[in-house]
């Protein structure tokens, strides 16, 4: 059956060391093309509004022949459900009216895409579910301990395979002792090695797990490190990685040189001291490197406010919007009507 993402206050130390590098030798520059991409024109740092009735929380972005693919999570605060929606924009100022790809109910809960990644001629998609099957209306429910991840498959964004459920533990793991895992994030290494990172509880510590593989389908698990949820992990030129990770509130960074030890390179909260719609809590980077876009040549950043309320006080089912942010070195972050 077919189913249709604190400004940056580090201190000098933590600027050098967390800061994206240049490449040893100057960046060719892109081919000549009309520049359809004009961050200036963009008119809000809210890309979808949120509001009582309807919340867009944990945004993923992928780019490709012209076209920016944003997936995020659609809420429902009146039956307390979600599903993964999706719109597109060849400008990044409009936006396709946002719809849904999976059908939304209780017991499953799609939701938190990760990432798109190509693969074997297709584009794969990382979501989860985050079932909530108790769930009052106005109560921060959180999902229970059935809350798995999966991907789906596409060839043109718009007709989407079967989700298929990620064995990250190995296959003789079954899915009933697997424990309670959300917010996957796909990632190729430069050995060509797949890694799989998600939220996990390990003992009685919360933070990221990492699984590996050779094909999406056999994985290994791998190991875990402290950090918040809703994983980006992007390369560094010269070498290394960078991870956006979400703390109680804003976005956090660290940096690798193996994707197995991290620095903690501190965090932002952009511009939500002047954001009353983002004042509950900053959270769900999701970072493209699209500096060899023309008319963009920085870095986007898209991730969500809740607010006025704190989740916990209520907004964590409604009124979350997605905004975009934008970075030439992925340390000082503007955004639209930023002074």
């Amino acid at each position: 059956m077919a189913i249709q993402a604190r400004t940056f206050a580090f201190a000098a130390l933590a600027a050098a060391l967390c800061a994206f590098p240049a490449a040893a030798a100057p960046a060719e520059k892109p081919a000549a093309a009309p520049a359809r991409f004009d961050l200036s024109k963009i008119p809000d740092v809210r890309i979808f509004k949120g509001g009582e009735t309807l919340a867009f929380r944990d945004p993923a972005v992928y780019f490709e022949d012209g076209t920016f693919h944003l997936f995020f999570t659609m809420c429902d605060p009146a039956d307390m459900s979600t599903t993964v929606g999706y719109s597109s924009s060849r400008d990044l100022v409009r936006w396709t009216a946002p719809r849904a790809l999976f059908p939304s109910r209780k017991t499953l809960n799609w939701s938190s895409p990760g990432n798109v990644v190509r693969f074997g001629g297709e584009r794969i998609l990382c979501i989860q579910t985050y079932p909530t099957p108790h769930a009052k209306r106005g109560k921060a429910e959180f999902g229970d301990e059935s809350c798995r991840i999966f991907i789906v498959r596409t060839k043109d964004f718009r007709v989407w395979s079967e989700p298929e459920l990620l064995m990250v533990k190995g296959p003789d793991v079954p899915r009933e002792k697997m424990g309670r895992m959300i917010d996957p994030y796909l990632l190729q290494d430069r050995d060509g090695l797949w890694h799989c990172f998600y939220k996990h509880r390990v003992g009685r510590r919360t933070g990221v797990c990492r699984s590996v593989s050779r094909d999406l389908k056999t994985w290994k698990y791998a190991g875990f490190a402290e950090a918040g949820e809703n994983v980006c992990v992007l390369p560094r030129d010269g070498g290394g990685w960078t991870m956006f990770h979400s703390p109680a509130n804003g976005i956090g960074v660290k940096r690798s040189d193996d994707l197995r030890k991290w620095t903690d390179c501190g965090s932002t909260t952009l511009g939500q001291a002047g954001w009353p719609w983002a004042r509950g809590r900053i959270t769900a980077a999701a970072v493209l490197d699209c500096r060899k876009i023309p008319g963009i040549g920085a870095y986007l950043m898209f991730f969500h406010g809740s607010g006025p309320k704190k989740e916990l006080e209520g907004d964590l089912w409604k009124n979350a919007s997605i905004g975009i942010a934008w970075s030439a070195d992925g340390v000082d972050w503007s955004w639209p009507g930023k002074k």
